[in-house]
């Protein structure tokens, strides 16, 4: 996400998506058109699960960008100008989906399909990983949904993010064996050791006092000079449309795909499809033998769930920044900033893969799913976000 003040991402509307005619607009529409059926071409007819999941992605890619919805910059202006609107919108998105999560974890079943939440071990390797991940955020300028939907929407720079991502989470993937010797205390899910009413109620009444927490420092801490109250209003509007949005979205992936909505496996995975046309052999790295992994190396791309949702999400910011006058690729990047970037990308690729997701698959999916791992894992984000955003200006970005 950018360091400009009246954006979470780059150069999304501030006041919805209005066209623009011009040259590259007219350019990223018919790219994303283009790439959207060519995706779905190479789809089996037969399955309509995959064809849905392209299309969740698709719109998830277009809220991401419309609402301008955004982690990194939301905790950089909770931290620099205590500015707390994007931080209170992922609360009410939190709330909304842990509501939406429930009764579908509960049963284990929807319609007849098993679904499962985002669960995963409590342990030391949680707590560094997103600890790193959040320093990471910060330098990169993005986060895991950050960077797709921004690189989508035409951001040089995020490329350079994803690319580094990729190949930082395939390396962490090399080391797993010695993170999961680290301490740890195993998966507890809330749902499953409260249960599932008492669960949830806890999760609302943290969420509440977080929310009336934060409209509080916004309160007091609010700097004059900053939005006009009509920027702010709208401001407001698209973040909660995009809370709302993303909370339903993210359940319908729930129910269709039998788990949360992730982002960052996908990066490990291509990263290792890449080191394979470079020669080299997972047999020799245990995380890759196990049957789930083999099996995605062994598969195309587009079969991969994940894989198939990041490229969706992708394509469905492109046409929205192509449709709202927003699509001017710049290819020009400083060396400073190029320097942070490529840091940022490695660092969070690394810390997301060893702390088993980023802020969706392991922060937001997993507190959705009353996992105690999501809440461990923004707990050691913050203070990365943190000293990230200290970080900032040595390579030339501002706070």
């Amino acid at each position: 996400m950018s360091s400009s003040r009246t954006s979470y991402a780059t150069q999304p509307a501030v006041n919805g998506i209005v066209p623009t005619p011009g040259r590259p607009q007219l350019a990223g529409l018919v790219a994303a058109v283009a790439l959207a059926g060519f995706v779905w071409v190479q789809l089996p007819a037969a399955d309509l699960r995959l064809m849905v999941l392209f299309t969740l992605g698709l719109l998830l890619g277009l809220v991401l960008y419309v609402s301008a919805f955004g982690f990194t910059s939301a905790y950089r202006e909770l931290f620099v100008h205590h500015d707390t609107a994007g931080v209170r919108a992922q609360v009410l998105m939190l709330a909304f989906a842990s509501l939406l999560f429930a009764p579908a974890l509960s049963s284990g079943s929807v319609f007849g399909h098993e679904v499962t939440g985002a669960v995963a071990p409590v342990g030391l390797q949680v707590a560094i990983g997103a600890f790193a991940f959040g320093i990471g955020m910060q330098l990169a300028g993005g986060c895991g949904s950050g960077t797709l939907y921004t690189a989508g929407g035409g951001s040089a720079r995020m490329m350079v993010v994803l690319a580094a991502f990729c190949l930082g989470s395939f390396w962490a993937s090399l080391h797993m064996v010695w993170w999961q010797r680290l301490p740890s205390w195993g998966e507890i899910s809330l749902g499953a050791t409260l249960g599932w009413p008492e669960a949830v109620a806890a999760q609302l009444a943290v969420f509440a006092v977080l929310w009336f927490a934060l409209g509080r420092v916004g309160r007091d801490r609010e700097a004059p000079g900053r939005d006009r109250p009509s920027q702010a209003v709208e401001r407001n509007r698209l973040l909660t449309i995009g809370a709302v949005s993303l909370a339903l979205l993210s359940f319908l992936v729930l129910i269709i795909a039998g788990h949360p909505w992730s982002i960052t496996w996908a990066f490990a995975l291509w990263g290792a499809k890449a080191a394979q046309l470079a020669g080299w052999n997972p047999d020799a790295a245990s995380f890759w033998t196990g049957e789930f992994q083999r099996s995605a190396l062994a598969g195309g791309v587009l079969q991969d769930v994940t894989s198939l949702m990041d490229i969706g999400i992708m394509i469905g910011a492109l046409a929205a920044a192509a449709f709202g006058g927003r699509f001017r690729p710049q290819f020009g990047i400083a060396p400073r900033p190029l320097v942070a970037a490529v840091i940022g990308g490695l660092v969070m690729g690394y810390g997301a893969r060893i702390a088993y997701g980023c802020n969706i698959g392991a922060f937001f999916s997993g507190v959705a799913s009353t996992s105690l791992h999501g809440w461990l894992w923004i707990a050691a984000a913050l203070p990365g976000n943190a000293l990230g955003v200290k970080l900032r200006p040595w390579f030339g970005l501002s706070r």
